[in-house]
């Protein structure tokens, strides 16, 4: 087979274990899943409400424009219908830019650590990656200007940042902006938009008539509690939407889907309630870190990276001992941390107990 001389060094993803194999592995009858940044409450109960009985043709394919769901959208951030894009998941869209912009010799520049589809599709594609390393988990936004030649195609910026959950103000990500060229594409990655609770943060879609070089992007999976859907979408100028749809799939997203989100955006009490609890929630780890003596980040997402005593995979393999999958730091780049999600109440009370435990256990 003549496959692509980048996969020689790269490696499938590796998804972490179910509760179900945990369960097994350890004799457990409780198991709680902390490490994907999912929901702990669910979805809305209009959307399990619509799934006892979901209407629709099944031989006949999905509406390939998302009509219903793009005119819901353009109406909720004031945009025209063509300023949206659609994806199987966020995840999606990131492959569709790369495959549109990126190549042998282009460049492109992302943080370090930070979502790693950036830097798996730009290898992807073959072209020249320039990993810009956090300073106390925010984007070094100078350093990633110094770090601009005439092959970048497109900056990556995942805004709060996956694992740190930092949040970059809005004045220094303007004045970054305004000194990028404008034949470059900046993502702006915002797949934790509805947990921040920063009352000094905006709506980045407001940018855009400034800024016709960004793109945003956001997703069902993570406050809406849809992640089993897979499904994400864009807001950029037109010009760019128009671009990436010509290597979009023309029916990318199921019909179940696209109903499930109409249903969701329609609920944004819901998406209220899972912010106010998230930040209860989130102030809970920020007390229980600084309790403790341990390092957490400033996060505004519903997962914290937390440090831990020992090295995080043995402290990763203890927790799950104890009924917590969490995501060890060592697969993150971020050594000596784990990062949780922030559940519920109880059981953020019951990761707590066991962090008592491991700390006990490991002298500290």
């Amino acid at each position: 087979m003549k496959w692509k001389e980048a996969l020689k060094e790269m490696e499938p993803y590796k998804p972490g274990r179910s509760i179900e194999e945990v369960k097994d592995l350890y004799k457990l009858k409780e198991v709680v899943k902390l490490a994907s940044n999912e929901n702990p409450y669910g979805c809305a109960t209009s959307v399990m409400e619509f799934l006892k009985s979901p209407s629709m043709p099944f031989q006949i394919y999905p509406d390939g424009h998302a009509t219903n769901l793009r005119s819901k959208l353009a109406t909720k951030y004031n945009v025209d219908d063509s300023s949206i894009l659609f994806g199987n998941g966020s995840d999606e869209i990131i492959s569709i830019i790369s495959r549109a912009l990126l190549r042998e010799n282009t460049h492109t520049i992302m943080p370090a650590p930070t979502f790693p589809q950036y830097a798996h599709n730009a290898k992807i594609e073959g072209a020249d990656i320039t990993e810009i390393p956090l300073v106390d988990g925010l984007h070094d936004l100078n350093a990633f200007l110094s770090a601009v030649n005439d092959r970048t195609a497109v900056i990556w910026i995942c805004n709060p940042n996956n694992p740190t959950g930092n949040l970059i103000p809005n004045d220094v990500l303007t004045k970054f902006l305004r000194e990028v060229p404008r034949n470059i594409l900046v993502v702006l990655d915002e797949a934790y938009f509805e947990y921040v609770t920063d009352p000094n943060h905006i709506d980045l879609v407001r940018l855009l008539n400034q800024f016709p070089n960004i793109i945003i992007l956001r997703t069902f999976s993570k406050a809406y509690g849809l992640a089993a859907f897979r499904l994400g979408y864009a807001i950029g100028s037109p010009s760019v939407i128009t671009e990436l749809n010509k290597v979009r799939n023309p029916f990318n997203n199921n019909s179940l889907a696209l109903a499930v989100a109409n249903v969701a955006l329609e609920d944004d009490g819901f998406i209220e309630e899972c912010r106010r609890k998230n930040e209860v929630q989130r102030e809970r780890f920020k007390s229980y870190a600084s309790l403790n003596g341990l390092h957490v980040y400033d996060t505004q997402t519903n997962f914290v990276l937390m440090e831990v005593p020992c090295d995080a995979d043995e402290a990763s393999e203890f927790l799950l001992k104890n009924g917590f999958i969490v995501r060890s730091g060592n697969a993150l780049g971020t050594p000596m941390h784990v990062r949780i999600t922030i559940g519920t109440e109880e059981q953020n009370t019951g990761i707590f107990l066991a962090f008592d435990l491991l700390l006990k256990e490991k002298g500290r």
